[in-house]
């Protein structure tokens, strides 16, 4: 494949799974592209899908489970601990191999327009697609959640402004498939890689503390007199919190690479480890959510192999061990690395 996009469409539904595997049917046999992950979380009520491929083919793809998804779920009887504002309630592409930000924005404009008219459905665009800067923060989009789109649709009292309030395409009042649908984001995002750093203590006292050090917004020093003041964070486009994992007998210090390229994973995992150490706490591993992208594996191997080695799979295996990414559970690189997944995808 000359060109490889990455989609990841979110779905509000995590615990029906014969209603999940119905949406997701209408995605296999499409020729070009593949379904890599399906991460459905029941508390949340909610299901992440990663789909892969050449862009044309992808595009189809998240039209037809956007689609399905729209017929099988009911927003009326959806309730879920994640903010949503549909069905899908987001669906993102992101450039992977030859494919620029720009190239991004046509598939989501494109589909945005095709999903309005077909599907009836209240679209709005957001990220790098967004028709202005206010629309661009999908969590601005998602004011008042699906329980608000009525108002927001019907001229009602609402958080949004006249910049924000309507969608981009699709029905701009409230119609029954609105009613039953809700609304959808589309979007172009970049890579975001979500990434959790081990840390060997059950209380997460450590923790939280590297997650305040290293996360971009830092901390906030409040005075007595209630002024404030906010200290910025060690690592660029972070998002991190420390946190207990029970289970297993640690905490993380849970992050959002927001960008891979401006924070790798070696940068993250080494700068909490430094911190950790200075606590005298050891940071044995680290954990990666989902999938990944070949080339943030290569930086980190590059970190972490001999001086000047350019064998890929040389270079992925020495990230895997400088990371400890095998620490809690196997690493597998052809089920979990995003060009080689989809490798495999395609040949079966």
């Amino acid at each position: 494949m000359k060109a490889i996009v990455e989609c990841v469409p979110n779905i509000s539904e995590g615990r029906d799974s014969e209603k999940i595997e119905r949406i997701i049917s209408v995605v296999h046999g499409i020729k070009g592209c593949a379904v890599l992950g399906v991460e459905p979380d029941s508390d949340y009520n909610r299901t992440v899908i990663t789909i892969a491929g050449e862009p044309e083919s992808v595009k189809e793809a998240a039209f037809r489970l956007i689609q399905k998804a729209t017929e099988e779920i009911d927003m009326t009887a959806h309730e879920g601990e994640h903010p949503r504002l549909g069905a899908v309630d987001v669906c993102p592409f992101v450039p992977l191999k030859g494919m620029t930000m720009d190239d991004c924005v046509l598939l989501a404009h494109s589909l945005a327009q095709r999903v309005g008219k077909e599907c009836n459905v209240p679209t709005y665009l957001y990220g790098a697609a967004a028709l202005n800067d206010e629309k661009n923060l999908l969590s601005t989009i998602r004011k008042g959640q699906y329980e608000g789109l009525e108002a927001r649709l019907s001229g009602g009292e609402t958080p949004h402004s006249v910049h924000t309030q309507f969608p981009d395409y699709g029905p701009k009042e409230w119609t029954e498939q609105a009613k039953r649908s809700g609304g959808i984001t589309i979007g172009a995002r970049g890579i975001l890689v979500a990434y959790n750093v081990n840390i060997d203590e059950p209380d997460a006292v450590v923790a939280k503390k590297i997650g305040s050090l290293v996360r971009s917004t830092g901390r906030l020093i409040k005075q007595s007199d209630g002024r404030k003041m906010r200290i910025s964070g060690i690592l660029p486009m972070v998002q991190g919190m420390g946190v207990s994992l029970e289970s297993h007998g640690i905490s993380q210090v849970s992050m959002n690479l927001r960008d891979v390229e401006q924070c790798p994973m070696h940068v993250a995992y080494e700068a909490c480890k430094s911190i950790a150490n200075d606590h005298g706490i050891e940071a044995p591993g680290s954990e990666l959510v989902g999938l990944v992208p070949l080339e943030a594996m290569l930086e980190s191997g590059r970190w972490y192999a001999s001086e000047g080695e350019k064998d890929e799979h040389v270079l992925v295996k020495a990230a895997i061990e400088g990371l400890g990414l095998s620490q809690l559970d196997p690493f597998v690189p052809g089920k979990r690395i995003i060009e080689w997944a989809l490798l495999e995808a395609v040949k079966s």
